[in-house]
């Protein structure tokens, strides 16, 4: 059986963070319901309009690029890409061809392996600036147009062909929404069309991968599973039509995401057929004299990687745990500041701090997130305080309220704020350790459950954890559980 070797280089567009769009005043507002609102003669291309670039945005792309180990350009220019379609009111974007703000650089994906994460680095061709077309509605048979999104600055990240799998690919795109993110430069909800996907795929019969096989590009990705299904997808499609002698041709396809399969659009166009050409209206830009470059260095915070790290060294959590949080900036902020506090409320040594932690990142994961997702509730909007958050995780670390009532404090803090010490104290709920109150409920329980106490007088394990169920169930889980089953064996066996 002939080898293939899959080639697949990714182009992703994200719409920047800004005030305004690229080249005119007007808001950029992707919640923006009502169409046509945040428009002008500039971004509806009206006779005589002229440019002018947004700093803010040419800003963020230097941002970008600094952050991913790009050169960054003493020159750059905008080029007009000429092309003709519904959404293009100038029957041209402005674009970047040869002169764009960020050249070369890389990205890291990570993959876990025995407990231990790996490194694969990505090379980047380069990111340029553009402005986004507009959005195209279909309605009831008719196509209406929105240049509310026309114009919004949009950067657009050009891959090596570095990637050889689906997987790889959606790890890239997950990797650098989370950069942008950190960065602050974007939102990048692909859902929302804050991201777009472009894959560029090829398989190789030369499985060294020296000579490439024809390119086939998919577009209009918007998930980061579309993303890896419609590649692995297209590499059976190329594998099956190769082996069968047939040809693949350079085309432009669509993914169905009902059928999950690949569709034939168009054909692929190549560069020279949208005739770039030096933006007229707009100069080239000296980089060093509009920027700082230094000062925007400096403005790059910890990125995913650098946390991943660092977490492994100063939590001790795993790698699986890990990538729970790291993609999540505000969450692995939060997680951060519970542990702070949880040093301060208590001198502890190395082995109870990882186990605390691991308790708080148990409690963060689980009940706390379920509850914001529940709620639709971003964490930064929460009422439980980092503080409040360590001082819950602080009892049930000293055993001083159980697991059960440690889940209803935390639900009644996400609901009104309160402090967890003042909650426990209210609904009495410390964790009783006092044999004699607890025999006093375990001989009513036996009393109530003969055959319970038949079944465990046989031998049956599971009659203790039904006795116990029960009696933590009468005290609403304020008696500490090894204690009470303690006191069932004892009684029972006396």
């Amino acid at each position: 059986m002939i080898k293939y070797k899959p080639t697949i280089g990714l182009e992703i567009h994200m719409e920047m963070k800004t005030n305004r769009k690229m080249f005119c005043d007007c808001l950029n507002n992707p919640e923006e319901k009502h169409p046509n609102l945040n428009i002008c003669p500039i971004c509806l291309a009206h006779p005589g309009a002229m440019p002018h670039p947004n700093k803010e945005a040419m800003r963020n792309v230097i941002k970008l690029g600094l952050a991913l180990n790009s050169e960054i350009a003493e020159i750059a220019k905008f080029d007009r890409k000429n092309y003709f379609y519904p959404d293009l009111p100038k029957g041209y974007q402005i674009s970047q061809y040869d002169k764009p703000f960020c050249k070369g650089g890389y990205l890291e994906i990570s993959d876990i392996e025995n407990d231990l994460f790996i490194f694969k680095k990505i090379n980047i061709i380069r990111i340029h600036l553009e402005e986004d077309t507009a959005r195209l509605i279909h309605e009831g048979g008719k196509t209406f147009v929105d240049f509310n999104r026309a114009g919004v600055p949009l950067a657009e990240l050009v891959t090596e062909p570095d990637i050889h799998s689906g997987k790889e690919a959606r790890k890239f795109c997950e990797e650098l929404q989370a950069i942008v993110k950190y960065l602050d430069i974007s939102n990048a909800n692909m859902e929302k069309g804050e991201m777009r996907c472009e894959v560029n795929i090829s398989l190789a019969e030369d499985i060294s991968g020296v000579k490439l096989g024809t390119k086939v590009e998919i577009k209009n990705l918007n998930s980061f599973r579309a993303v890896e299904e419609s590649i692995d997808y297209e590499i059976k499609r190329q594998i099956e039509a190769l082996e069968k002698g047939e040809e693949i041709i350079q085309e432009t396809r669509g993914w169905n995401e009902k059928d999950k399969k690949t569709v034939s659009q168009r054909r692929k166009e190549e560069a020279h057929d949208y005739r770039y050409f030096p933006e007229p209206d707009l100069k080239p830009i000296k980089v060093n004299e509009f920027f700082d470059i230094e000062k925007i260095k400096r403005e790059v915070p910890e990125l995913p990687n650098e946390k991943r790290l660092r977490f492994l060294k100063e939590y001790g959590l795993k790698p699986k745990e890990i990538e729970e949080i790291v993609y999540d900036i505000e969450l692995s902020n939060y997680f951060e500041k519970v542990i702070m506090e949880l040093d301060v409320l208590k001198n502890t040594t190395e082995k109870e701090r990882e186990e605390r932690i691991k308790l708080a990142y148990n409690y963060l994961t689980t009940d706390f997130k379920s509850l914001l997702l529940l709620n639709a509730l971003e964490i930064t909007r929460s009422k439980i305080t980092p503080n409040n958050f360590a001082l819950l995780i602080d009892f049930l670390d000293k055993k001083m309220i159980s697991s059960a009532a440690g889940k209803n404090v935390l639900t009644e803090m996400f609901e009104t704020g309160a402090n967890a010490e003042i909650i426990i104290r209210e609904k009495n709920l410390f964790q009783v350790f006092d044999s004699n109150e607890i025999d006093e409920v375990v001989k009513k329980v036996i009393e109530n459950n003969p055959q319970a106490v038949t079944d465990f007088k046989k031998g049956k394990s599971n009659a203790l954890q039904f006795l116990a169920g029960q009696v933590m169930r009468e005290t609403k889980g304020r008696f500490n559980p090894n204690v009470v089953q303690e006191r069932i064996r004892l009684l029972l066996t006396e």
